[in-house]
């Protein structure tokens, strides 16, 4: 679900709970109560896929074929989630967007727009910003291409969404698709878990820009795309868009 920090303290999944927590409380005032049980199956889940990857990346290394990123804790995550999604009825499964039906032609155009257009704003702002002068590394692009979109979107913007939406049942209607304070926790908790984290040291990192910028650029812009077009493979294809961006920007 997550980028794993080496030096990670395992207590970390637990403190980006708490830091959200806020946001739930406010939801279980403002919003309509909606089957409380999921809350906990969110949780669970969460945990268990942070878990994964972590430990994973700790005791099961590929240094020694040459790979430094965590591709078993990330093909662990995706069949973690694969399994829960094909247990679950069809219906539940198009809920989740694993499903290959869409939206409106028109509410899919939409949400392209949206994606599209945060997308040039991301890329000029990482143009201006980002460091350059980097080398090509194939394994960094063969990663970033494919497995983080792919399991981070099925975890936030696929099960945890449709968990939390029967929690929070959605409320808002634009342009004819509904939104609810689910969208807005995974919304929020992407950006946590990118920049807040415990050391095994016992040091606490907090990165409120990296936190506010994830959450209101890509995590917001993959959310709207997943929920216009309503099918889960739109927010993986431009989530792995925005990571190859992000290499290429890197070796310019």
């Amino acid at each position: 679900m997550v980028k794993i920090i080496t030096d990670m303290s395992l207590l970390t999944p637990l403190i980006w709970i708490l830091i959200i927590l806020p946001i739930i409380l406010i939801a279980f005032v403002k919003s309509e109560k909606g089957q409380l049980k999921y809350l906990g199956f969110f949780i669970l889940y969460f945990l268990a896929d942070c878990y994964i990857q972590q430990l994973s990346r700790q005791y099961i290394s590929t240094e020694f074929i040459g790979l430094k990123f965590s591709w078993i804790g990330k093909i662990i995550s995706l069949a973690m989630s694969l399994v829960i999604i094909y247990s679950v009825s069809k219906s539940a499964r198009q809920e989740i967007g694993f499903t290959r039906k869409t939206n409106s032609k028109k509410q899919v155009i939409i949400g392209l727009l949206f994606f599209f257009g945060f997308l040039l704003f991301d890329f000029i702002f990482k143009m201006v910003l980002f460091p350059k002068g980097g080398r090509f590394d194939l394994e960094t692009f063969a990663f970033q291409a494919t497995l983080p979109g792919l399991t981070e979107e099925l975890a936030f913007r696929g099960i945890s969404l449709w968990l939390l939406e029967k929690v929070f049942p959605p409320k808002w209607t634009f342009k004819g698709i509904k939104f609810g304070w689910g969208f807005i926790v995974v919304t929020v908790l992407f950006g946590v878990v990118h920049g807040a984290f415990l050391t095994a040291n016992h040091t606490f990192k907090f990165d409120l820009i990296t936190i506010v910028y994830l959450a209101l650029i890509s995590s917001l812009s993959v959310g709207i795309l997943r929920k216009f077009t309503g099918n889960i493979i739109y927010p993986i294809l431009g989530h792995n868009t925005i990571n190859v961006m992000n290499a290429i920007i890197r070796i310019l």
